[in-house]
């Protein structure tokens, strides 16, 4: 136990009964609060539900099952390149499917290991193998104990083979936004496993990616040992985003959505590429605030207050990695361009506003042409437009530059930094 964790555990508890403490307290008639949600769990990113909840993807829970099929007879799966864009079913139908062969290949006596590793998460060859070791090792029947730290890639890659060939008939290993991954060789241990001879446990991959162009970034070796099959999944459309929420509406007590809460965030979510991932969040968030509010209901505006939720969720996930400086010159242009009738300005203009911004907060100032120059980066990401205008006679062209996204979210995202806690 940590010095912080003891010393909160010695704090006095006025509370003899713990259900008594009011911060906690849950009695719709005492607090007037209401109850929302019946199974919340249905609205959570990562929760794969059962098969008849799953909308829209059976040709694709098809055509990944065909590739898998062969570890029912004990017989090497293929391995298996998923491409769509954020929120299209590429990681829900690839654990379903997974999850499926499964059991239809133990019910043949063939035991089958899965695993699934979120490669945002788990970037580097170490990572990756530990995490593939660990989930698949079954210590009273291996007699191995894995250690979290303290070893190298290749020390675990031994484990796992080990493990394999003790545990395992065939095994199916999902890398979720494999191109997050610092480097392919990943990719050349596992598909080459048996051929090379380090287990004798069949083996298949099924890599998801975002990117459609990632396959050509491989190295040559590993797209000759992958041999993979490829799927792209489409995007959603409006009624098939529509279809998966009313699957889902038993998340919800009867009778607390309103008509026109499914329809609008279906409509919200088809306007951001068919994301339904985005949707369900979208769906549980508005949910949350009607439950907050105290709300019997949900209903279109905790719809409305959810999506710009979300705008600002993806607005801050795509500032991730920039400097507060890049946040101080969004938030200049932010305010310029809610004060004024125009929405472009020109660089002179924005670094103007900038340098107000950085003396109010007693931050240093970056020179002129450097803002100019992370002015140019933020178009490169999308989140700001510059076009070159011609100054007129004597004067030459400049650029301008003006938000893409809405005004509202990109200042309540950059507020979100402690630093620009004295301009909220």
């Amino acid at each position: 136990m940590t010095d912080d964790s003891a010393r909160i555990s010695e704090i006095d508890d006025p509370f003899e009964d713990p259900s008594d403490d009011p911060l906690f307290n849950w009695d719709e008639d005492e607090s007037g609060r209401t109850s929302i949600f019946e199974r919340k769990e249905l609205l959570k990113v990562g929760h794969v539900p059962e098969s008849n909840r799953i909308v829209g993807r059976d040709s694709e829970i098809e055509a990944v099952a065909a590739e898998l099929r062969p570890i029912v007879r004990s017989e090497p799966p293929n391995n298996v390149m998923i491409y769509g864009k954020t929120g299209t079913g590429k990681s829900l139908v690839a654990r379903h499917v997974t999850e499926r062969a499964r059991r239809a290949a133990e019910a043949q006596d063939v035991s089958v290991g899965t695993v699934y590793v979120d490669c945002a998460q788990h970037n580097t060859q170490t990572r990756v193998a530990r995490t593939i070791t660990r989930d698949l090792n079954d210590e009273p029947r291996t007699g191995l104990s894995i250690p979290r730290a303290g070893i190298g890639s290749g020390e675990y890659y031994d484990y796992l083979w080990e493990i394999l060939d003790a545990t395992y008939d065939a095994t199916i290993i999902i890398l979720d936004e494999v191109d997050r991954l610092d480097d392919d060789d990943v990719l050349m241990q596992l598909s080459r496993a048996r051929e090379s001879g380090k287990a004798d446990c069949h083996l298949g991959v099924i890599a998801i990616s975002n990117k459609i162009e990632y396959r050509d970034e491989l190295n040559e070796r590993v797209k000759s040992s992958l041999r993979e099959e490829e799927f792209v999944f489409q995007p959603y459309d409006a009624n098939q985003l529509r279809d998966i929420m009313n699957h889902r509406r038993d998340a919800f007590r009867d009778g607390v959505l309103t008509d026109d809460v499914i329809p609008l965030t279906a409509a919200f979510a088809a306007q951001e590429h068919g994301d339904a991932r985005k949707a369900i969040e979208i769906l549980r968030h508005a949910g949350e605030l009607a439950e907050r509010q105290s709300n019997e209901c949900v209903t279109e505006e905790n719809v409305r207050e959810a999506q710009e939720w979300a705008e600002i969720d993806r607005f801050e996930e795509l500032l991730r990695g920039s400097t507060t400086q890049v946040k101080f010159i969004l938030y200049a242009l932010g305010r310029l361009t809610r004060e004024s009738p125009e929405d472009e300005f020109s660089t002179s203009e924005i670094y103007e506003r900038y340098q107000s911004v950085c003396e109010q907060l007693s931050v240093n100032i970056l020179g002129e042409h450097r803002v100019y120059e992370l002015l140019k980066e933020q178009a490169f990401l999308g989140v700001v437009e510059s076009t070159r205008t011609g100054g007129g006679r004597g004067q030459g062209s400049y650029l301008e530059h003006r938000l893409v996204k809405d005004t509202d979210v990109v200042l309540k995202a950059v507020l979100r930094d402690s630093q620009l806690d004295d301009l909220a």
